[in-house]
């Protein structure tokens, strides 16, 4: 005789999502400290070398990719 199988049981799986809602929140405003330090970096053509623009505003966005990081890390 033939035996009649049976699917597997499906556990009952709690959906989790991977980030919790400080982890967006965080991740929103990585991304707003690197707009700001784009913006910083607007200007016009005579101040090329002016000090927000060279130093100041790539900190900035620097610093905004490494709190970003620090945002997908975060448990």
């Amino acid at each position: 005789m033939a035996e009649k199988k049976t699917s597997p049981v499906v556990k009952d799986v709690k959906s989790e999502l991977v980030f919790t809602r400080k982890n967006y929140q965080l991740l929103l405003i990585s991304i707003a400290i690197v707009v700001v330090g784009f913006i910083l970096m607007m200007g016009t053509i005579g101040d090329i070398y002016d000090f927000r623009r060279t130093l100041l505003a790539p900190v900035v966005v620097l610093f905004g990719f490494a709190f970003g990081i620090y945002a997908i890390l975060k448990k």
